[in-house]
């Protein structure tokens, strides 16, 4: 693969780093990336992603742009406003880098389609507003071992953590199943700071390119949170998988997604 020399200027802060150098960036315009959700974590991830040069950049999403969104989901305009996200977010990837291919999956993730879907990429991003929507995706993913980012933010707060394939603990490792609906608060009714959303959200980003790269410590096994009303991040660190984990423990209950297909139905809203 050769570089380009527009290519070579985009570039060139990469090039002068020993982690990434002109053989890394190959590596990235060569890989790919599905984001999951283009809201507000997806939004920061998926600009990150486009400006690193991730070659092939999955969007899939079903809704459509509204007014009340723009407020953190920075990758939309207001005169976007009805259309959908997805083509909404090629907009803004088209207009930042022309190198990235961009696929779009204007549809709703469903036990029917997800594993098809994610099984086109390396490394999945997680920027969904629903537990539901979330223990699907990690499910999926560790059912097919494809490593993904989960993140989630709520009011000032939030947490992002990166399963790898028999490598450390999923989301059902930490909270067992989807939480039910008395315990989770709405974006209504707790509110979500646009600006936590993008630090979370690049976050997420970055542990995509360093996975793709090879390269530093990922958020496997840790749990990075931060509450930004005080401006306090800590990672906390959780080693190893549950072996009473219901779909990467030792004895596994969840074998298929089909099988759990209830648990996945839509009860409530996080972010």
């Amino acid at each position: 693969m050769v570089l380009g020399q527009e290519q070579a200027q985009r570039y060139a802060r990469h090039f002068v780093l020993k982690e990434i150098g002109v053989s890394g960036q190959k590596k990235l315009l060569q890989s790919s990336v599905l984001v999951i959700g283009a809201g507000a974590l997806g939004s920061a991830a998926i600009i990150y992603l486009a400006a690193a040069g991730v070659g092939t950049i999955g969007i899939a999403d079903y809704d459509e742009v509204e007014i009340s969104n723009l407020q953190r989901q920075v990758i939309h305009k207001t005169e976007r406003t009805g259309m959908k996200k997805t083509a909404s977010a090629e907009l803004t990837i088209r207009e930042l880098n022309p190198d990235i291919n961009v696929r779009l999956h204007d549809e709703k993730v469903t036990t029917d389609n997800i594993t098809d879907i994610i099984s086109m990429y390396d490394f999945v991003i997680d920027g969904t507003d629903r537990f539901e929507t979330k223990f699907l995706i990690n499910d999926a993913c560790v059912l097919a071992e494809i490593p993904y980012s989960h993140a989630g933010v709520v009011r000032f707060e939030g947490q992002a953590m990166t399963y790898v394939p028999k490598k450390g603990p999923c989301l059902r490792c930490l909270l067992g199943s989807v939480p039910p609906p008395q315990e989770t608060l709405t974006c209504s009714q707790a509110g979500v700071l646009g600006a936590v959303t993008g630090i979370v959200g690049s976050v997420q980003a970055l542990e995509a390119i360093k996975y793709l790269l090879g390269t530093g410590n990922l958020l496997t096994g840790r749990v990075f949170t931060i509450d930004g009303l005080d401006m306090v991040s800590k990672v906390t660190t959780i080693p190893h998988s549950d072996p009473d984990c219901a779909v990467c423990g030792t004895e596994p209950s969840i074998l298929s997604l089909k099988d759990n297909k209830e648990e996945y139905e839509i009860k409530s809203c996080t972010i």
